[in-house]
């Protein structure tokens, strides 16, 4: 098992961007596929965006490509979301989270470790 810890979070007006990170303790998070979910109140949690864990390749939820850009580095254990052109419909709390052994997945079921989450909000 790995904890993730999320940081980032804001409030930002619409056009705006922040960076969201997420700190995974353990010496195996190279091995997780990594992704970040975000929620709001009343829905589902929602796919956002997935890299793998070898070959670093990216995936996005139409709604964000463009405009948000998942990465990683492994050296640091940190997992990172930078979100660009934010507008209001943004606005949730957004969640890293990780899964070994598997590949990449925008199911969130498919994912086994989670942080704890940290809010975006988009005014605008």
């Amino acid at each position: 098992q790995v904890q993730l810890v999320e940081s980032g979070g804001g409030l930002v007006q619409a056009g705006g961007s922040l960076r969201l990170s997420c700190a995974a303790s353990g010496r195996t998070f190279s091995t997780y596929s990594m992704a970040w979910f975000r929620q709001t109140p009343g829905k589902e949690r929602e796919f956002v965006a997935a890299i793998a864990r070898f070959s670093g390749g990216t995936f996005y939820d139409h709604s964000v490509e463009g405009r948000f850009t998942i990465s990683r580095n492994n050296a640091e254990n940190t997992l990172y979301l930078q979100m660009n052109n934010l507008k209001p419909e943004d606005t949730a709390v957004y969640y890293c989270a990780g899964r070994q052994g598997g590949g990449v997945s925008s199911t969130s079921g498919d994912y086994d470790n989670w942080g704890q989450g940290s809010q975006v909000t988009v005014s605008s």
